[in-house]
């Protein structure tokens, strides 16, 4: 029989740290690599559980055990107190459930096998219940999501919104470049609400280009009162991909008084969009009014701790295993999206089944050469920098290289010299002669000055985080 002393403190020492991690800005390297659960205790052992062999290896080779050790010896004032880690999700022999972080020879007390059996029964039941959706995909759940720094705000508010569908942040927009999780998130929600009782609920996920396509069809076969009648009488409408909807005005307009029926009828309305709603051209004042009245939360490019755990995450939802060399290389070098993780993944594992060999770091890094090399600055045009930076503020490409100081000009300018000495390996004087003859000194002065504005205005690292995802989409 299992005791519970040291509960309390186990709770407050995991308090402490997470606090302090917390005042150092390094909250999300804590949820990840101190994702351990208290289990049970004995008179001189506290064993704790984690969800892999991979966090368990690599929280030990981090030092993070002895952290928390350190801290709860300080705390309860026993020197003598041990922890003991398992892995909840594997079938562990018994000398691996209970082998001890400090190599000393561990309890006799261990965690009794129904610890594991019971949470993959719970796994294998939560799957069984679910219910699918003709519109949605199964897999896109908050389970499967893996939320980071880049996304947290836009995973709370999504589960918010879940829970309390017409009722809380409606309509909500999701936005950002692709791969981030907009999508997942979107039909997350979607999922949520069917699995909650929302049955009967009239449920819809559409593209914004499938929207427009069968608003198009209706209009030729006379069938418009029947495209309203289905999506104005919607309990929740999950819209993908709104920007796809500029410069189509008719179909804009027919959106408009789509998103007034429902929202008076307060059915929850769900947006995604790869930019900031007000930066798409071309779209009615009014629709966007509507839509920038709602949440507009945006989603960011992962962190590498981030994306460590999302692809941990996926090799177990795919029930593989793979070495932390090769998780740890694929995740320092593919630093756009989640679904570049997943390609680099499915490539590697794909290989490994087809040739009949577990990859090691050096196959790995040979079959995701292309992969690694497309993300290469190398071929990045400044004409095309220039260019897509232009459009964004809506003045020419003379006017970004020429000598105006008007702000409507200086700022778009300094920009894009930022963004051409990220993405190029130019130097200053040659991009200066790129922008009209500058000397060193200017150009290097508006990069600096863009650097220490992005540390304070995250709106302004976002919108240049978009324009680089445009120009790096523009050259392919």
């Amino acid at each position: 029989m299992s005791e519970r002393i040291y509960e309390e403190a186990w709770e407050y020492t995991m308090k402490v740290l997470h606090d302090l991690y917390k005042s150092q800005n390094k909250e999300d390297e804590f949820k990840l690599w101190f994702n351990m659960n208290y289990v049970e205790d004995t008179i001189d052992t506290i064993t704790v559980s984690v969800a892999s062999s991979f966090l368990q290896q690599t929280m030990q080779k981090k030092g993070n055990f002895d952290i928390v050790l350190k801290k709860l010896k300080e705390i309860t004032g026993q020197e003598d107190i041990r922890l003991n880690c398992i892995v909840v999700k594997e079938e562990l022999s018994e000398s691996k459930k209970s082998e001890s972080l400090n190599d000393e020879k561990p309890s006799k007390k261990s965690v009794e096998p129904e610890t594991s059996s019971s949470n993959s029964n719970a796994a294998e039941n939560k799957k069984a219940n679910f219910k699918k959706h003709q519109l949605l995909q199964e897999e896109y759940t908050f389970d499967t999501f893996i939320p980071g720094d880049n996304s947290n705000f836009a995973y709370n508010a999504s589960i918010a919104v879940a829970k309390n569908p017409g009722k809380q942040y409606n309509p909500i927009l999701l936005y950002g470049g692709s791969g981030l999780g907009k999508t997942h998130l979107m039909q997350a929600i979607g999922n949520y609400i069917y699995n909650s009782g929302g049955e009967k609920l009239k449920i819809c996920y559409v593209s914004a280009e499938t929207f427009t396509n069968e608003f198009t069809v209706s209009i030729k076969e006379g069938k418009t009162n029947a495209f309203k009648n289905k999506y104005r009488n919607l309990d929740v409408l999950l819209l993908d991909d709104i920007h796809f909807l500029q410069n189509k005005e008719q179909t804009q307009e027919e959106l408009f008084y789509t998103f007034n029926a429902l929202h008076e009828k307060k059915a929850q309305m769900v947006f995604t969009c790869d930019r900031p709603i007000k930066e798409i051209k071309n779209m009615a004042a009014r629709l966007v009014s509507r839509l920038a009245n709602g949440l507009c939360i945006d989603l960011q490019p992962p962190s590498y701790e981030t994306r460590v755990a999302i692809l941990q995450k996926k090799i177990d939802l795919m029930d593989k295993t793979l070495s932390q060399d090769i998780v740890e290389y694929i995740a320092k070098n593919i630093e756009t999206n989640v679904r570049d993780l997943e390609a680099a993944l499915n490539k590697v594992f794909g290989y490994a089944d087809l040739v009949e060999k577990k990859p090691d770091l050096e196959i790995t890094k040979h079959l995701l050469k292309d992969v690694m090399d497309s993300g290469s600055n190398e071929s990045i045009s400044i004409d095309v920098i220039q260019k897509v930076i232009a459009d964004n503020y809506q003045i020419s490409v003379a006017d970004l290289k020429g000598k105006k100081r008007d702000k409507k000009f200086v700022i778009p300018r300094q920009i894009a010299i930022y963004v051409a000495r990220e993405l190029t390996e130019m130097a200053y004087t040659d991009i200066g002669n790129e922008f009209g003859g500058k000397d060193h000194s200017t150009i290097m002065s508006a990069y600096n000055k863009i650097a220490e504005q992005i540390k304070i205005d995250s709106s302004l690292e976002s919108k240049i985080q978009l324009y680089i995802r445009e120009i790096k989409e523009y050259k392919k």
